[in-house]
Formats: structure tokens, sequence, C-alpha cells
């Protein structure tokens, strides 16, 4: 799977869980870290803990891919998740507006997400 894809799936994974404000940057340009990145907002702790179960294990068992290293912890309310080639950074909203990752990788174009087609 390529890097484009799993960040549209990683969003549409922390989607399934409701995660909010949900962005992703495209890094190709600008670093050699990673290709993109993938931000969401979590409400509490229980929903960044739901928000990453929903991540790792559809990932794990649809794709068979686990991520490279989890960083992070439950109380600092900030986890990112290293796909290698797909960063995901999860975070309480306070936490997201301290550290700014939007602002601070301005230049970084975002992604729109695939449209679904109207089930009728």
């Amino acid at each position: 799977m390529d890097s484009k894809r799993l960040a549209l799936l990683c969003r549409e994974l922390a989607d399934n869980r409701k995660a909010e404000d949900l962005v992703i940057l495209d890094m190709r340009k600008l670093t050699t870290v990673t290709d993109f990145f993938v931000l969401a907002t979590g409400t509490s702790e229980p929903h960044l803990r739901a928000i990453v179960d929903e991540i790792t294990d559809k990932l794990r068992v649809g794709h068979d891919l686990r991520p490279r290293a989890m960083d992070g912890t439950w109380p600092t309310s900030w986890v990112v998740l290293d796909y290698g080639d797909v960063l995901i950074h999860l975070m309480r909203a306070e936490v997201r507006a301290h550290y700014d990752l939007e602002g601070l990788w301005g230049d970084a174009p975002r992604v729109r997400p695939r449209r679904r087609k109207a089930a009728y």
C-alpha cells in the first residue's frame, strides 16, 4: 500500500471512532522523515485509546501492518503511531492547540479525503 493510501485509510479509521478535526498533511516536499502526517483530536483519554486501538487493530488484521513505534503516554494526551511513511498524531484539543503542528508545518499541503458514494 502506498503512503498516501495508508494516510487516507488511517484518517478513515480515526473517523470510525469519531476523532475530531482530522487533517492529513503532505510532507513529501518538506522533509525526508515521513511522507504524511495524520492529525486527529480525541476528547478524552478513553477516546484517544479507542482511536489508537481502531487504527492499530484494523491495520494489523486487515493489512498485516504494525507500527514501527508508538510514542507518548495517555497522561500527556499526545500519542504518535509511526508507520514509517505515515506518522499519526493523536492529541487532546488543548495539546494540539499548544503545539500547533499545522502552523509549524504550514507549508505542507492538506490532502482531501476521498468522497464516499452516497448509498441509496
